[in-house]
């Protein structure tokens, strides 16, 4: 099938280059024209794990990227993979998605074929029949329905995993008015859907638009819930690790998300159960339970810089932050819980010394004036400090048993449950152990 994608940011390339790897014929569609070098180039824009080896190998064959909108006439469908920003108020920033629209419809004007045009951004429900569709219509001149046609078809893409997410999902969701646009969704992945262990799931296009909200809400709450048991667990001098293992084992809750800790963080939790909440308000409803999962989540931070406190006098101190990503797997620093770590350490006047494997030059960018120094390594990192924090559960932490030797101190607050030997450290403080 001949596929435009509008938008090559980090859903929009991921994407991209796995339907190139499904083997469609796929143009990425992008105004920054650097990216489009990088992609045409056989280099991934972002840092995201086995996307790269699929760009590079598609990139002179079925996947391309170009800024010229008129490239999507001599496709079937298009995907919009267009950014949805925060706004203050927690509501969604649709302008990328209104323009993106725009000139999608204008480009639409000369073609003759019936085009199909799915939503892939997350947005709330009515917003691609009652904001994108309009606009595909005025821009084109062509009703809703008599050529071009709207479907929504969310993504479920972790960072870090967002390759095998897509290829190997749970589940594929697809929103759509009519039969004809169910079915090209159908042969637009029919490869994945081949696949036992994935759910297919039809429904209408607003029902699809929330689903999305629905899980991402759920799964933020069970994590905020996870680390309000913890936090209990932590004042009875309880395991709450051990607690949560055996209440997973449930089968109506599972053992998933059951690791109690710093909190979420990223690009999507945060902006989904924003906007939720502020959709949910606009409607006439007080959404307490996402308000409450929200709080307990921003409270994660303070009560792990208060637990290494009762420990080290953090005035003048120098503590090592170990991660700064969001989670391992990924360079995005965005609503990282590490840079919260960061901000509270600086308040009471520690001075901070952070390593990232991937994510180092992310936050040299986001702060440029902060007083921070940045190792080239764990080890560095922990050399003469007289605390240490884990904020990001990668890998390569679980081996830093005898490097706790070089620290001044050996107090490590550790807010993700990382396999080091507690032994090693003079004091060992999990977030909620």
């Amino acid at each position: 099938m001949n596929v435009s994608i509008v938008g090559s940011g980090y859903v929009g390339t991921t994407v991209a280059a796995c339907l190139a790897d499904l083997d469609h014929d796929v143009v990425n569609v992008e105004i920054d024209e650097e990216i489009v070098e990088t992609i045409n180039a056989g280099e991934a824009p972002i840092h995201e794990s086995g996307l790269e080896p699929r760009i590079a190998e598609h990139a002179s064959d079925s996947l391309r990227a170009t800024t010229d909108y008129a490239e999507v006439r001599e496709t079937d469908v298009t995907l919009l993979c267009l950014p949805t920003p925060q706004s203050e108020d927690g509501s969604l920033d649709l302008a990328p998605m209104r323009a993106g629209a725009e000139m999608l419809g204008e480009a639409l004007t000369e073609k003759d074929d019936d085009h199909l045009v799915v939503v892939k951004s997350t947005v709330l429900p009515g917003t691609t029949e009652e904001v994108v569709a309009p606009i595909l219509a005025d821009e084109s001149g062509t009703p809703i329905g008599e050529g071009i046609e709207v479907a929504m078809n969310p993504e479920f893409l972790r960072m870090g995993t967002a390759v095998g997410d897509f290829l190997e999902p749970d589940k594929v969701v697809l929103g759509t008015r009519t039969d004809e646009a169910a079915e090209t969704l159908r042969e637009l992945y029919a490869p994945i859907l081949a696949n036992d262990d994935t759910h297919l799931v039809e429904t209408a296009v607003r029902e699809a638009e929330l689903i999305k909200y629905a899980n991402n809400a759920f799964l933020a709450s069970k994590v905020s819930l996870v680390n309000e048991l913890g936090n209990i667990a932590k004042e009875y001098g309880a395991d709450a690790y051990e607690v949560l293992e055996a209440v997973g084992l449930d089968d109506r809750i599972s053992e998933r998300f059951m690791r109690s800790g710093l909190g979420w963080g990223g690009s999507c939790f945060p902006k989904d159960v924003a906007a939720l909440r502020a959709g949910a308000r606009e409607q006439g409803y007080e959404p307490e339970l996402l308000d409450a999962a929200v709080a307990v989540n921003d409270e994660q931070p303070t009560r792990l810089v208060s637990l290494l406190a009762d420990h080290v006098d953090l005035e003048g101190a120098r503590i090592a932050v170990l991660g700064l990503s969001f989670k391992p797997g990924t360079d995005d620093v965005r609503k990282s819980r590490a840079l919260d770590v960061l901000e509270h350490l600086e308040n009471r006047g520690a001075s901070v010394v952070a390593y990232d494997p991937v994510a180092t030059d992310n936050v040299r960018e986001k702060y440029p004036d902060a007083d921070l120094e940045f190792a080239g390594s764990p080890e560095a990192a922990l050399e003469g400090a007289d605390g240490a924090v884990v904020a990001t559960d990668w890998p390569e932490f679980d081996d830093l048993d005898r490097e706790f030797e070089g620290m001044a101190q050996r107090v490590l607050v550790d807010g993700r449950r990382i396999d080091v030997d507690r032994d090693a450290l003079e004091v060992y403080e999990g977030l909620t152990w």
